[in-house]
């Protein structure tokens, strides 16, 4: 077993530490390597709680996990891996300290929930939320990115969200998309946040300005993630789109396989030119044809994951109304960072192992 040196080591007490009090540093820049499978379950089990960790091959095991703690809500960021598949049990749930989050870098994951066998790779992570029984395959190639949130962290911010105490524990939808929405959002932004740990960690250590980030993080959590208090929250919280807007919105998401242009989106909405150009980028960011090309774009990434007989990349996005195929695929890249026939690929090779 490698431990730096700066790094404390009484890490079963990590799901214990109290919010009020910000400013006791229990141990952060964690680096650990583990070749037995006993260590790298015990090392864990400080971070998030009681697991079972079951592999084929124990004699192969290679555990790496390197993150920052951050000090405020002792939120973990980093990244790990386990060199060969491994399957994660959680079956005592209610002693589980934390929310896990990971998402894959390379290789995959798989979360067996309630009868259901949900698929995680580089374009979907996956939460493990206390209080559910459920069980976390890793493949030997995966290497992914780890956001673990204390239980109470999670639930103080949450009651300060609704200014009242929880009466159920909060429950995530377990799959979270990493690649369209608010969702994948909040996966660049951590991933953000971990690169510049990575980088340097001087700003990282005054913890006025962790509290912060840890907040976000947390809030931005709640609020991407559907669980079983989002309709509360959105009834308190949200802004309601402007009428013109709805009606925009779905004529673009009805007719994008049609060729549309600017004029029948402002005939739809009901609008002038400018007040629709206005709303689209106060709500979306962009403006409406450029909405209309993301949406064209994500339309095209889930046929080519989704599609069982593998048609054509060119014939997909000429459906979805994209003509210049060369420029297609460089708005693909951009938006996507990888090619399509990359994602393709991918999907092909999921589809193989499947059979």
């Amino acid at each position: 077993m490698k431990i730096r040196a700066e790094e404390r080591v009484d890490v079963p007490c990590r799901g214990c530490t109290e919010m009020t009090e910000p400013n006791v540093v229990q141990f952060r820049d964690i680096r650990i390597d583990r070749y037995d499978l006993a260590g790298a379950r015990a090392w864990m089990a400080g971070i998030c709680g009681p697991h079972e960790l079951q592999t084929r091959q124990p004699n192969r095991i290679q555990f790496h996990h390197k993150a920052n703690v951050l000090k405020s809500m002792s939120t973990t960021l980093g990244r790990m891996e386990y060199g060969t598949d491994v399957t994660i049990g959680v079956e005592d749930a209610e002693h589980l300290n934390c929310y896990s989050l990971s998402l894959p870098i390379r290789g995959e994951q798989e979360l067996l929930k309630d009868g259901r066998r949900l698929y995680s790779n580089q374009d979907q992570g996956l939460i493990v939320t206390p209080h559910e029984t459920q069980a976390l395959t890793m493949a030997g190639d995966c290497h992914k990115i780890s956001v673990v949130i204390t239980r109470m962290a999670m639930r103080q911010t949450l009651e300060g969200m609704l200014q009242r105490p929880l009466e159920m524990p909060l429950k995530f939808e377990p799959v979270m998309d990493a690649v369209n929405g608010a969702s994948a959002s909040w996966w660049r932004l951590a991933r953000y946040y971990i690169d510049e740990l990575e980088r340097g960690q001087d700003l990282f250590n005054q913890v006025f300005f962790t509290r912060d980030i840890e907040s976000a993080l947390i809030k931005g959590l709640i609020l991407s993630q559907p669980n079983n208090y989002s309709a509360e929250l959105r009834d308190q919280l949200s802004v309601k789109l402007p009428y013109y807007l709805v009606r925009a919105k779905d004529f673009i998401e009805s007719n994008a396989r049609e060729d549309i242009h600017l004029e029948d989106i402002e005939a739809a909405a009901g609008v002038s030119r400018f007040k629709l150009f206005e709303g689209f980028r106060k709500h979306f960011g962009v403006s409406p044809m450029a909405y209309l090309k993301k949406y064209r774009l994500g339309a095209v990434r889930q046929e080519i994951l989704e599609d069982a007989s593998v048609r054509n990349i060119s014939v997909i996005a000429m459906c979805w109304g994209f003509s210049h195929l060369g420029r297609f695929a460089s708005e693909y890249r951009k938006l996507f960072n990888e090619t399509p026939s990359a994602t393709l690929q991918r999907s092909e090779a999921r589809r193989n192992r499947s059979l």
